[in-house]
C-alpha cells in the first residue's frame, strides 16, 4: 500500500481508505463485530491506515465497533468520522452543520470512538441554512481545542468548498484538507467541477461507491451472479443496458489484466487522478482482499480509454465549450503555450 498526503498537510494517508459504514447489524443489515474485526486486521496488514465512520452509521453502532476494534492501536489510524445526519429525529438542532449540532456530535463521536481526537472531521454534507462562516468558524475552534486535527466536506458544490476555503484562507481557519464525493466509472459526475476543484486547491479526494453497489464488480452481469431481481439495494432503473454494458467493459479489462472486476473499477478510480482515495467497504473479509488488490494496479492507457469511451461520459458545458474554442480565442500562438503544470 503506498501513501500520499492529506490535501495540503502532512498527513500521511493510504492510496484506499476502509469504509465502516456497514459496521453493525440493524434491521438485517450490517456486518457482525466479529468479522468487522476481520476486515479491519487485513487492512491494517495490507497497509492501510484511514478508517471512515460517520456519527449515524448503523444508529451509532459503526462508531462504538470501531473504537472498540482499535483499543490498543488507535494512533496508529487516521480516524475520520463526520457530522452533519439527525441524532434525533424529533430535535431540529441535532442536525445540520451549525455549531450546536458540530459541538454535539462531535462529543458524540468522540465517546463512542472511545478517543481524545479525530485525526479528520468530515462536514458530511451541505446544510443550506447554516452560514458556512459559522461551520468554518466552528470547525477551527474544534481543531484549536485539539479534539479535530483536520476537517473536510463531503457532498457540497464546488462553489461551497472553494468559498468556505477562501473564507478561511482569508480570516486564517483551518481549511478543508479533503472532499469526500461519489465517484465511479458509472458516476462521473465529479469530473465536471469538483475534481477539477479539488485538484486546484489541493484537496485530497474520498470516493465513495466506487463499485456503484457492486455492479462494477460484475456480480449482477457475469453468468451466475446475483441477478437483477435480486439487487434489492438498487434502483429500479439502476441496472439498464447503459450499468451492464460498462460492467461488461470492466469485466473484460479484469480477463486481460488476470484480475478482478472489483480491483480495475477501483483502479481506475484512482488512475484519473492521484487526489483520488477510493473507500472500500465490504460486507465479508475475502471481499475486502480482493479490493485490496487493486493498490499499486496500473492500467495500460488502452485499457482506460476502452473503460471511459464504454460510460459515454461527456464533460459538457463550460469545459467543452472552452476546448472547443480555444483556437478562437487563444490564435495560432496558443498551440505553443505549454499548459501550466506540464
Amino acid at each position: 500500500m503506498r501513501y500520499r498526503l492529506l490535501g495540503r498537510t502532512g498527513l500521511r494517508v493510504s492510496e484506499l481508505f476502509l469504509g465502516a459504514m456497514t459496521f453493525g447489524e440493524e434491521d438485517g443489515k450490517g456486518v457482525p463485530e466479529a468479522e468487522c474485526a476481520r476486515m479491519l486486521d487485513a487492512y491494517a496488514e495490507a497497509g492501510g491506515n484511514v478508517v471512515d465512520t460517520a456519527v449515524n452509521y448503523l444508529g451509532g453502532q459503526s462508531e462504538s465497533i470501531v473504537g472498540g476494534l482499535l483499543k490498543g492501536r488507535r494512533d496508529r489510524f487516521v480516524l475520520s468520522t463526520k457530522y452533519t445526519l439527525s441524532r434525533d429525529g424529533e430535535d431540529p438542532n441535532a442536525s445540520g452543520n451549525h455549531r450546536k449540532n458540530l459541538t454535539l456530535s462531535l462529543e458524540t463521536s468522540l465517546r463512542r470512538l472511545n478517543t481524545d481526537y479525530i485525526d479528520v472531521y468530515w462536514v458530511h454534507i451541505w446544510d443550506r441554512n447554516t452560514p458556512v462562516e459559522e461551520t468554518m468558524r466552528a470547525l477551527d475552534d474544534a481543531v484549536r481545542s485539539g479534539k479535530v486535527l483536520y476537517v473536510g466536506i463531503s457532498d457540497a458544490p464546488a462553489w461551497v468548498v472553494a468559498r468556505a476555503n477562501t473564507l478561511a484562507e482569508l480570516r486564517g481557519w483551518s481549511q478543508f484538507a479533503a472532499l469526500q464525493v461519489p465517484y465511479s466509472l458509472l458516476k462521473r459526475d465529479i469530473e465536471r467541477e469538483l475534481l477539477p476543484m479539488a485538484e486546484e486547491l489541493g484537496l485530497s479526494v474520498a470516493a465513495w461507491g466506487p463499485l456503484q453497489s457492486g455492479i462494477l464488480s460484475g456480480k449482477y452481469s457475469r453468468p451466475g451472479g446475483v441477478g437483477a431481481g435480486d439487487a434489492t439495494r438498487l434502483s429500479a432503473d439502476a441496472l439498464g443496458e447503459h450499468e451492464h454494458a460498462v460492467a461488461r467493459a470492466v469485466g473484460s479489462a479484469a480477463e486481460a489484466l488476470g484480475v478482478s472486476a472489483a480491483q480495475v473499477a477501483l483502479a481506475w478510480t484512482m488512475s484519473r487522478s492521484p487526489a483520488v482515495h477510493p473507500i472500500v467497504g465490504a460486507s465479508r473479509v475475502e471481499q475486502l482482499r480482493d479490493n485490496l488488490g487493486a493498490a499499486g494496479l496500473e492500467l495500460p492507457a488502452e485499457i482506460r480509454a476502452a473503460l471511459e469511451e464504454a460510460t459515454g461520459f461527456r464533460p459538457g458545458f463550460p469545459a467543452e465549450f472552452i476546448e472547443q474554442t480555444a483556437p478562437w480565442v487563444y490564435g495560432d500562438a496558443g498551440r505553443r503555450v505549454v499548459p501550466r503544470g506540464r
